[in-house]
């Protein structure tokens, strides 16, 4: 059994495809211990340190800082034995000599961006890393070095020695020159669509047919930005037109622009929230309420001793507030699976948190059993461990009902969007004090506004009116409002 380990970047959570290697905690020729961080991966939804699964020495790292690697990929060699002599040959085939310095067979396992005419590793029918062809699902059986199979028309025979059976027939030079008979990649229009499995998903969802779309990947492969692009046409095109001569007009060098590459954070809130928006009929209701009696009532709770070291804010009553609410109207934490409606006897409740990294959603588990005590300390944790960036894939999973605290921006509030699988978030503004009638005379009273969006298929209006208006009753006087209800 050889002692050279090669340890693969695991799936960090809910088939995460690939993560961006942040920072490596260990460097080649380092002792390591079971268990012990040896590198930092950013995944789409949080920065997670990884443990080694074997103790031994650092023989090999296969991809620096700053690489995206996919899941599954060897990202690093240990020696799980380094007292007992020389190695004679590494699991990767290079000399004892050679090492820790990583040997080209093992440089070229690391995953490469696709050379023009070649197909982009883990495309359907293409050529998969370590040379497996990709199916639907996971990979097919690895094969002997394969090379890619050329585009058509572009790249010299020799190199199309790629399996026969996913390349399709190259066509006669003839059919190829009308540009009406064709896809913008290249092929007959009912060709087969190059197109990763996540790519199909998403256009699944949102009803797009990839096969009207001309790709701009790598041989004509569909994008999650082409897939994007089609859902948004309709509304899009008239204003795309209008843009277009602005630009041309402007024509301003590179050197003033930015760009910044969508990953991490940023990549998963873009794929969440267009594939909500398009997917989920949303309504968004406001009520504006004096929240006069309930901030005094904050007040009355940190002047008691078991409250002094707790943190209380306006959001603990709000967070409250929609607990009890839900209790009142369970419909409302619900999720549509498409021929049924899932209610959920428990509240996962997500609390949107703003962080250099982007904006996340993690949330407090069974949220509606903790007392309000419980369920100030797990808010203290979450926010703290989120600002840090130390929030855990599980930690933003299985969300069922989600506030967005816009308030600490100044802002009265919002239309937010809702998560995949939730059917109501709240948007809490800023409490400001303002002019209002308070029995028959206009006073400064301290005032908020709430906004709520709503799956319309699972809420109607007459049930998304009484949840916001239980909300904004309990704020506006909490006591009367526990003692009522409960």
């Amino acid at each position: 059994m050889s002692r050279i380990k090669t340890f693969n970047l695991p799936d960090l959570g809910e088939g995460l495809t690939e993560g961006e290697i942040l920072a490596w905690l260990v460097k080649v020729g380092d002792d390591i211990e079971l268990n012990q961080p040896i590198v930092e991966v950013e995944t789409a939804k949080a920065a997670v340190e990884i443990p080694a699964k074997w103790a031994g020495r650092v023989q090999a790292i296969f991809h620096p800082e700053g690489t995206t690697v996919e899941v599954g990929s060897p990202i690093i060699a240990i020696d799980t034995d380094p007292n007992a002599g020389p190695i004679e040959q590494s699991t990767t085939g290079a000399p004892a000599a050679d090492l820790p310095t990583p040997s080209a067979a093992s440089l070229a396992a690391v995953e490469v961006a696709p050379e023009e005419g070649m197909v982009e590793p883990g495309l359907i029918g293409g050529v998969a890393p370590g040379g497996r062809t990709a199916v639907l699902v996971g990979y097919g059986p690895r094969n002997a070095p394969a090379k890619r199979r050329p585009r058509k028309g572009g790249v010299p025979a020799q190199a199309a020695t790629a399996p026969a059976a996913p390349v399709q027939p190259a066509p006669a030079p003839a059919p190829v020159v009308p540009a009406p008979a064709l896809n913008g990649n290249g092929r007959p229009a009912g060709g087969p669509v190059l197109a990763k499995p996540p790519v199909r998903k998403l256009a699944k969802d949102l009803g797009v047919d990839l096969a009207t779309l001309t790709g701009s990947g790598p041989l004509g492969s569909i994008t999650r930005e082409d897939v994007q692009q089609a859902a948004a046409a309709p509304a899009a095109a008239e204003p795309l037109t209008v843009a277009a001569t602005a630009t041309a007009a402007a024509s301003f060098g590179a050197d003033r622009e930015q760009r910044i590459p969508v990953k991490g954070v940023r990549k998963l809130t873009a794929e969440n929230m267009s594939r909500s928006a398009f997917t989920a009929p949303h309504v968004t209701e406001f009520l504006t309420v004096d929240m006069t009696r309930a901030m005094k009532a904050l007040d009355r709770l940190r002047e008691r001793r078991e409250w002094r070291d707790v943190r209380v804010s306006p959001l603990l009553l709000v967070a409250k507030a929609v607990l009890l609410a839900v209790k009142r109207h369970p419909m409302v934490n619900s999720t549509w699976a498409g021929d049924e409606i899932v209610v959920k006897d428990y509240v996962n409740l997500g609390i949107a948190a703003a962080t250099e990294r982007g904006l996340i959603v993690p949330n407090i588990k069974d949220a509606g059993r903790l007392s309000l005590r419980g369920l100030a300390d797990a808010m203290t944790d979450l926010v703290q461990t989120a600002k840090a960036g130390k929030t855990s894939p599980a930690d933003m999973s299985g969300g069922t009902l989600t506030i967005t605290n816009v308030g600490v921006f100044g802002v009265d509030t919002g239309t937010p969007i809702l998560p995949p699988g939730e059917s109501a978030i709240l948007a809490f503004g800023a409490v400001r004090e303002l002019p209002w009638v308070h029995k028959g005379k206009v006073k400064p009273r301290l005032v908020t506004t709430l906004g709520l969006s709503f799956d319309h298929r699972i809420i109607d209006g007459e049930l998304g009116s009484k949840f916001l208006r239980d909300i904004g009753d309990f704020l506006a006087d909490p006591e009367a409002a526990l003692l009522a209800w409960t």
